[in-house]
């Protein structure tokens, strides 16, 4: 299934268990997959128009009566458009609401460079009390999606809205505050989110067979990042590379770094390198953004030779 029918999917189990559970769209909700709640859930969907800003102080004043919204939008518009009112109105005023913003980083294609942020990450993981979560595919997002909305406080999540290639099988337990190990190794670590979990894993598979032994640990939530992992697999294998859909400025790279400022261990970075978007389909985006599993690679390379 695409990610946003899976989303959509459980927002409607949750409405329907929970009349609290809302969610409320900026003119999007074909976009977000989530137009056929309208009829089933009238009172519980809210179109507030071409109007971010509103939309996240109309979510504000929704929980601050005890119900529980649900915010979408492309993610430029989910991020830095509503960053005063994720700040102030939400967790400043520690109110229970979930954001979440669609074609995350080179995702967002052919709508271009005002369309694809690469920075959402960076512009809200400065906020206090933001919890960022990234899902891989759509095992992950089904069994998120109930603890995000039991979570109390303000939860960022980026969603991919197409396919994406299932990593975890049907037992998949999720820990909202636990990374995941996917692959053991001893020589390199490398810590990825979103969309490239999958590439990882296959630039791992080449380097086995140049006898590098890579583990690999997703860290599909970014705030408050699971130092515990990540220190206990940096100090194991003594070189790390960051693999993320986001710039390497202020995502998971510098979130890795953050944690690993007073240990002597390489950290090499896979990412978008500190510049904006462009028209593009994704196997082109992933070229010129340096972001291909033969990319992974080099830069899995690079960690090594500095070790």
């Amino acid at each position: 299934m695409e990610m946003r029918a899976v989303y959509a999917e459980c927002l409607a189990e949750m409405m329907e268990k929970d009349p609290h559970v809302c969610v409320l769209d900026a003119d999007l909700s074909k976009a977000s997959g989530t137009r056929k709640l309208y009829e089933r859930f009238p009172r519980q969907m809210f179109d507030c128009g071409v109007a971010e800003q509103n939309m996240a102080s109309i979510a504000a004043g929704l929980s601050s009566y005890g119900f529980k919204p649900w915010i979408e939008s492309f993610t430029p518009f989910a991020t830095r458009r509503i960053c005063d009112q994720v700040a102030i109105s939400i967790s400043y005023a520690r109110q229970n609401v979930k954001i979440v913003g669609t074609d995350p980083g080179i995702s967002a294609e052919l709508n271009g460079g005002t369309h694809m942020s690469m920075e959402d990450i960076g512009v809200l993981r400065s906020v206090p009390g933001v919890v960022i979560f990234e899902p891989v595919d759509e095992v992950q997002l089904r069994a998120a999606m109930p603890v995000l909305n039991e979570y109390k406080g303000c939860v960022y999540m980026r969603l991919f809205r197409k396919n994406q290639p299932v990593v975890f099988g049907e037992d998949y337990e999720f820990e909202l505050f636990k990374a995941d190990l996917l692959r053991e190794g001893g020589d390199l670590t490398i810590f990825v989110s979103g969309m490239l979990t999958k590439d990882v894993l296959d630039a791992a598979e080449q380097l086995k067979a140049e006898g590098v032994d890579c583990e690999v640990i997703n860290v599909h939530t970014i705030k408050p990042i699971d130092r515990e992992s990540v220190l206990a697999s940096a100090r194991k294998t003594g070189a790390v590379l960051t693999v993320e859909n986001h710039n390497i400025v202020g995502g998971l790279h510098s979130a890795v770094l953050e944690t690993l400022a007073e240990e002597k261990i390489p950290v090499c970075a896979v990412g978008v390198p500190d510049r904006f978007g462009e028209v593009g389909k994704i196997p082109y985006l992933r070229e010129v953004m340096g972001m291909t599993t033969e990319d992974i690679v080099a830069g899995a390379r690079k960690a090594l030779a500095l070790k």
